[in-house]
């Protein structure tokens, strides 16, 4: 593959799989690459993993506000709109916004769960165990995640499938499964706001002790949040709490059929669950890129990169930096040190990342146990078509039915 082959701006490229051929030649031979863009300014793409550390540590250098955190640019209103949402700030604003919840994902407030997440994956891999074949995307993946943060929402069960629903419409915006035109995220966005408004209003007649209460309680300088606040914050803690976290639980099983030495490897010393986890986030992360916007003029590995520039941090190719990894196309479950970006660094380093920590353990540990022996592919894997979530739509398998 020569460099003038590589395309991440086309979703097309991401539906077989991930292109890390495009991005071994990108490391080798423009590891700071100006990327042309169909009716677009263009987008420099870094895929070497100290420069998507610094550029992530450098939010004064490298704005989330100015220009949102995906490549398309968006209009005034479209842009004002994406700022509310805690991805989309710069300090000191984010790490206000960021406080209000930050203590529900401390690595205690996560212990205190993890009885309750153990619980609801045996009851998930209960319902599928016997079958002897399911759809791990939705019968399993799926479920857990959705589960645990509409719990912590204070979401009821009945309400759930439609909370899971929107969010595949958000986040599959460029798979035409679940968005026919841009208009299909907005009425998403929409409904996802319809639904937090009346979470809020059962919240201050039922306060109780979950994220919705907190929320309406929280101040930013002196204020409560406002309405729109409430909801945009609602929308990004269901949609990442929930997406994220089904991609790697799929990705990781996928690779463990992939590579069935590393599963025999788990399964025989479930100790390496731990390591084995880590491992799977950092072969296949549930983010491709986030953008951010240059303040000024900045140079990059000898690259001038003018103000106003779009800049996009790869992780999958980051997570398989050559001067960084060991075998770094290698799947090796009991990898260490293993210090990979699936969950980013820096000012934006994911809120969830203990949670999501342990609710892989927790699921993996289970599948492990009971039907993961002789786990295979039961028909093809259908990925997402987005150059933004690393993610699978469907992807049957079929294993020894366990007897009730």
């Amino acid at each position: 593959m020569k460099l003038s082959d590589v395309d991440l701006y086309n979703p097309d490229n991401f539906v077989r799989e991930v292109p890390h051929e495009m991005f071994r030649v990108l490391r080798r031979e423009a590891p700071v690459y100006f990327h042309p863009e169909p009716d677009g300014p263009g987008f420099w793409v870094l895929t070497k993993y100290e420069d998507v550390k610094s550029c992530s540590r450098n939010p004064q250098l490298f704005s989330s506000w100015l220009g949102g955190t995906n490549i398309p640019d968006r209009d005034g209103e479209q842009l004002d709109r994406m700022r509310v949402l805690m991805l989309n700030m710069d300090p000191p604003k984010h790490r206000q916004f960021r406080n209000i919840v930050n203590k529900a994902f401390t690595p205690r407030m996560v212990k205190q769960l993890e009885p309750r997440v153990r619980g609801m994956a045996k009851r998930i891999v209960d319902r599928v165990a016997h079958k002897g074949e399911c759809d791990f995307v939705s019968e399993v993946a799926a479920r857990l995640p959705m589960e645990v943060i509409c719990e912590m929402m204070g979401v009821p069960n009945e309400d759930r499938e439609h909370i899971y629903d929107l969010t595949n419409k958000l986040i599959g915006f460029d798979d035409p499964e679940f968005q026919s035109s841009p208009q299909d995220a907005e009425v998403a966005s929409l409904q996802m706001f319809v639904y937090a408004s009346k979470l809020a209003e059962k919240a201050r007649k039922h306060p109780g002790e979950d994220l919705a209460t907190a929320l309406l309680h929280a101040e930013v300088d002196g204020e409560h949040l406002s309405e729109l606040e409430f909801n945009s914050f609602f929308l990004l803690l269901a949609v990442a709490g929930n997406e994220t976290t089904r991609t790697v639980t799929t990705n990781g099983m996928l690779a463990l059929i992939q590579h069935p030495d590393q599963r025999r490897r788990l399964i025989e010393n479930p100790k390496l669950i731990e390591t084995g986890v880590e491992e799977i986030l950092r072969f296949e992360p549930a983010v491709h890129y986030f953008r951010r916007t240059t303040t000024q003029d900045v140079e990059v590995r000898g690259q001038r990169i003018r103000k106003g520039d779009k800049i996009t941090m790869w992780y999958p190719a980051a997570n398989r930096d050559e001067e960084v990894f060991d075998r770094p196309d290698e799947f090796d479950i009991a990898r260490e040190p293993n210090d990979h970006l699936a969950f980013g660094v820096g000012e934006h380093f994911c809120l969830g990342s203990n949670l999501a920590r342990m609710e892989l353990n927790v699921i993996f540990e289970e599948l492990l146990r009971r039907i993961a022996k002789d786990i295979e592919l039961a028909g093809p894997v259908r990925r997402l078509r987005s150059n933004f979530v690393n993610g699978v739509k469907e992807m049957r398998v079929r294993f020894e039915p366990e007897t009730r």
